[in-house]
């Protein structure tokens, strides 16, 4: 049978610091690409650190909901209704209100100033950043808000969820103390640590592992999430070079070039022309840069070379399917050579 687990997260424990020490003063922003786990994490946290929890979901809340937004004169009335509309009551200081994908409907986000001054209840709001960037025209940003990123799962996190919690610590222990573990040891690390690249820690992607131990579902999973990048990407950019700059990602990794070129993938195209672009793209938490820099001694915004980079994505799970996007699952290379340890040194570029 199918089981939607909800993992342990690291981003857990910062947002217990942000509700001690934030004592209601601020709202707590969790930006991060889709289908890391933001929603999940809000709503597990609410329900364990709070008396009563209110969660607004903007993807799917109807106008009586939304309309509530335009009567902020009176919170009084503002609470009444909205606990009427969920059917739950809200306790002052014990309560906290979610609002999901709140960058759907911007008039929320600009009420969390109004909100947090009246210091009645704790407020999380989870999105997008790129969207959230994108839909603030004729807002007021509220300064009252504490932002955290929230990524896919680490290395130690994907251990915990397959239940290998002291794999790590065998590994931190060996590292800290320049202790060897043995050939047989080590072969067995190395077999959990390319299950993680294959796998990679988006949640979902983790869940089905855990239920069905088949990588073709697995896989499938992956492609679902790639798309809906894809989708968010041709929204921002209709011209479609982000989505063609995003799905050459593992061809330009596997050039073995000292950067991204660019002007291979889009004619006449620079980095500096696509400035705002890539900037988007960066904004979006799908991918990740990583700059050149002349003198990495000291602090690398100072000798960042921002025109030659390498683009990379969020998750090694999704490269490792996006390698392959346009074949079927059992075409992929990299499962099976990944999986039997004969990576060849021309799939290099999967582990970089």
């Amino acid at each position: 049978m199918a089981v939607d687990r909800i993992f342990k997260r690291k981003i857990y424990d910062r947002m217990i610091k942000w509700k001690a020490e934030s004592n209601g003063n601020t709202a707590l922003l969790i930006k991060g690409a889709r289908r890391v786990g933001k929603s999940t994490i809000a709503e597990e946290f609410a329900r364990k650190e709070y008396e009563s929890y209110i969660l607004i979901d903007f993807s799917i809340a109807d106008k009586s909901v939304k309309e509530l937004f335009n009567q902020l004169s009176d919170l009084n009335f503002f609470f009444l209704r909205l606990q009427s509309l969920f059917n739950t009551s809200l306790h002052q200081r014990k309560s906290v209100i979610i609002f999901d994908e709140v960058q759907l409907y911007p008039p929320a986000r600009q009420a969390i100033k109004h909100l947090v001054k009246d210091h009645r209840y704790d407020y999380i709001e989870t999105g997008s950043l790129l969207s959230i960037k994108k839909n603030v025209k004729g807002i007021l940003i509220p300064s009252e808000e504490t932002r955290i990123s929230m990524y896919p799962m680490d290395y130690e996190e994907f251990l915990w969820a397959v239940n290998k919690a002291p794999t790590f610590e065998l590994i931190q222990y060996s590292f800290n103390n320049l202790k060897s573990m043995g050939d047989a040891v080590n072969r067995e690390l190395m077999k959990d640590f390319r299950l993680y690249m294959l796998i990679g820690g988006m949640p979902q992607a983790v869940n089905e592992y855990l239920n069905s131990n088949d990588f073709s579902t697995v896989d499938a999973i992956k492609r679902n999430i790639l798309e809906l990048y894809m989708d968010d990407f041709r929204k921002i950019d209709p011209t479609g070079k982000a989505s063609r700059l995003f799905l050459s990602i593992p061809s330009e990794l596997s050039r073995n070039t000292m950067r991204y070129k660019i002007g291979s993938i889009i004619e006449n195209a620079t980095a500096s022309r696509l400035g705002e672009l890539l900037m988007d793209m960066a904004d979006s938490m799908t991918v990740n840069f990583a700059y050149h820099a002349n003198d990495p001694s000291v602090g690398l915004p100072l000798h960042a070379d921002y025109d030659c980079f390498k683009m990379f994505l969020n998750d090694t799970g999704l490269f490792v399917t996006l390698a392959f996007m346009d074949k079927d699952y059992t075409d992929n290379d990299i499962y099976r050579k990944l999986l039997s340890d004969k990576l060849s040194t021309d799939l290099g570029y999967v582990y970089e």
